[in-house]
C-alpha cells in the first residue's frame, strides 16, 4: 500500500511565498503611472490600478494610504527619475560645451522616452503642485541638481566658452520648455502647420533648433 503524505509533510515540502514589499510597491507605482497618465488624478480608479498591478486594494492602501497619496508618490518618482538620470550623465569629462550638449540631449530624450511624464506633470500643475509640496525627497534631489547646473556654467566661463551671469535654473527651465511645449502641443500644432511634428525628421530638426538656441544664448 502506498502511503499518502500527511498534510504536515506536504506543507514542509511546499515553499511558502514570501511577500516582497519593494516589488509590490514597484508594481503599484508602475500601474498607477499608467492609469494616472491616461485618466488624470480625478479620473483614475483605485480598482483599475489594483487590477493592473495584480494586487488587492487592501494592499494598495497599506502601502500608499489613499489615491491622493499614491498620485503624490508617482509625481515624486518622476522628479527623482529626472534628477537621478541627469546625475548619471558624464558632463564633467570633456569641455563644458560638450557637457551642455549632453544635458540638452538628455532633456530632449527624457521627454521623448517618457511621454507619460508630460501628462502627469500637467495634472500636478492643475492641482498647483500640492503633492510635490508635500514631498519628503524634493529638497534632497533639488540641491545637487542645481549645483550640477551651476558647476557646468562656471566651468564654461573659466574655459571662456560661456558668458558669465547665466542663471542655471532659468536656463534649465528654458531647455525643458522648448521640448515640453513641442511635445505637449504636437497634435494641434501638426494640424495648424500642416506637418507631422511626430515625424523623426521634424523631431531631429527641432533638436538642432534647441541646441542652436541654447548654445547661442550661453556663448561668450
Amino acid at each position: 500500500m502506498l502511503l499518502q503524505p500527511t498534510g504536515e509533510s506536504q506543507r514542509e515540502r511546499t515553499p511558502i511565498a514570501k511577500r516582497d514589499p519593494d516589488a509590490s510597491r514597484k508594481r503599484i507605482l508602475t500601474a498607477a503611472t499608467t492609469e494616472f497618465a491616461a485618466q488624470g488624478l480625478d479620473g483614475a480608479r483605485v480598482d483599475d490600478i489594483a487590477a493592473r498591478a495584480g494586487i488587492n486594494k487592501r494592499m494598495l492602501y497599506h502601502y500608499f494610504g489613499n489615491k491622493d497619496d499614491l498620485f503624490g508618490a508617482v509625481i515624486d518618482e518622476v522628479y527623482q527619475k529626472i534628477c537621478s538620470e541627469s546625475a548619471a550623465l558624464d558632463i564633467t569629462s570633456g569641455s563644458a560645451r560638450d557637457g551642455l550638449t549632453k544635458l540638452i540631449n538628455f532633456v530632449i530624450d527624457f521627454y521623448l522616452n517618457h511621454p507619460h511624464a508630460i501628462t502627469l506633470l500637467n495634472a500636478e500643475n492643475l492641482h498647483q503642485a500640492r503633492h510635490l509640496k508635500r514631498s519628503r525627497h524634493i529638497s534632497s534631489i533639488q540641491s545637487p541638481f542645481e549645483k550640477m547646473l551651476d558647476d557646468l556654467l562656471m566651468r564654461g566661463v573659466s574655459e571662456m566658452e560661456f558668458r558669465p551671469g547665466v542663471n542655471g535654473p532659468r536656463l534649465y527651465i528654458s531647455m525643458v520648455g522648448l521640448i515640453y511645449y513641442y511635445l505637449s502641443n504636437s497634435h494641434s500644432l501638426s494640424v495648424f502647420f500642416n506637418r507631422n511634428l511626430f515625424d523623426l525628421e521634424e523631431i531631429n530638426a527641432w533638436r538642432d533648433h534647441i541646441h542652436e538656441m541654447v548654445e547661442r544664448f550661453v556663448a561668450a
